[in-house]
């Protein structure tokens, strides 16, 4: 949650090897009004400077958010609000969920779900295509670079992975790599994953 990635979570973050330099940071939206009826304690303003801290103390970071659409009361503008952060901040990944009701929460006990199902689908629609392209441009930076993995296993004739930055990684490999580290030369990128050759 944002309220909790303190400046000692981050400088830990920076400071330790054997933390992931990935960060998964919830906004849920990037509309002051809306975050206020979601509760959850931040402006859009201490948000971004929250990013901003975070990308300043560990370069290189990959950020990945959840975002919600289609809140109860979210008008367009605000949706554009949420869009335009997510075009600000370029996330590595993004979580994008239509709103529903879930019993027991104070949105369903006192909000109407007012937004309608094909706005909702429009709107999802529209980030995840936002997504897409900020993904693929992002790993495309990526080509022709060397990049640490663990090997997780197997996907079909492929040896899968991750970085350390929580990037998908496939390459071929007739040795068994399971669990080990190995390092791979991006040859071929998408905005899902990379694919390489194992360098020795």
């Amino acid at each position: 949650h944002p309220k909790d990635m303190s400046d000692r979570l981050i400088e830990a973050v920076a400071s330790l090897d054997k933390v992931c330099k990935q960060i998964n940071l919830p906004v849920q939206a990037g509309d002051d009004k809306i975050l206020e009826l979601m509760r959850r304690g931040y402006t859009v303003d201490y948000y971004r400077r929250l990013i901003d801290k975070i990308r300043s103390t560990v370069p290189g970071i990959a950020l990945s958010t959840d975002i919600i659409v289609g809140f109860p009361g979210e008008c367009d503008t605000q949706f554009r609000n949420t869009y335009n952060l997510l075009k600000e901040v370029r996330y590595d990944a993004v979580h994008v969920a239509a709103y529903s009701t879930r019993e027991g929460t104070i949105a369903a006990r006192t909000m109407e779900d007012d937004v309608p199902a094909e706005e909702k689908k429009r709107r999802l629609a529209m980030i995840e295509e936002l997504q897409v392209t900020i993904a693929s441009e992002i790993n495309a930076g990526l080509l022709d670079t060397t990049v640490d993995i663990l090997v997780e296993g197997r996907h079909k004739s492929k040896w899968q992975g991750r970085t350390g930055s929580d990037k998908l990684v496939f390459f071929r490999d007739t040795e068994n790599r399971l669990g080990q580290i190995v390092t791979i030369r991006i040859e071929k990128t998408s905005p899902w994953s990379l694919q390489g050759t194992i360098t020795e």
